[in-house]
Parts: structure tokens; sequence; C-alpha cells
């Protein structure tokens, strides 16, 4: 357990041992979040994008149930905007 102080701007120095036992380096983004009357600070990956790739393999697929969603989406679009244009529709 530590003690820190927390500036007059609102920074908070996390001491070396936390950052070093956390993984957290110089620049690194973390995450803060108030979990019931505490806040937790969790060190956020370089790349998020490399590290969550694949962590819904396991279940249905968000990208399948969202490109069905647009599908029907685009077939509800054709019934109310189609349009026919008219000898007079340029003007």
């Amino acid at each position: 357990m530590a003690v820190a102080t927390v500036s007059s701007k609102g920074q908070l120095v996390i001491p070396k041992k936390m950052r070093d036992e956390l993984g957290i380096k110089p620049k690194q983004k973390v995450l803060l979040k108030i979990v019931n009357d505490h806040a937790v600070i969790e060190p956020l990956p370089d790349n998020p994008v490399e590290h969550f790739c694949g962590i819904f393999k396991k279940g249905t697929s968000l990208t399948k149930a969202l490109l069905k969603q647009r599908e029907e989406d685009k077939k509800h679009e054709k019934k109310v905007f189609c349009w026919t244009p008219t000898p007079f529709s340029h003007i």
C-alpha cells in the first residue's frame, strides 16, 4: 500500500513500485474507473486493436448480426424512400 497526494491540477503520481507491478510505462494510457466507493487504475494495451482482436470468437458473431441488421435496414429504406422520376422532376 502507498499514499499519494493529488496536485492542485488534479495530477497523481503512481509510485514506481506500483507502476512496475502493473507494467505501466511512461506515456502509457491507463483506464480510470470508479468501483463502488474507490478508484481503479488499469493499464491499457499499447495497441488496443491488436490486443482485443478475436476476443469475441466464442459465441455469436457481432459482425454477422450487424450485417444482417444492415441488410434489413436497406430493405426498409428502399420501401420508404423509393422515388420514381417524373418528366418534371428535374425542374
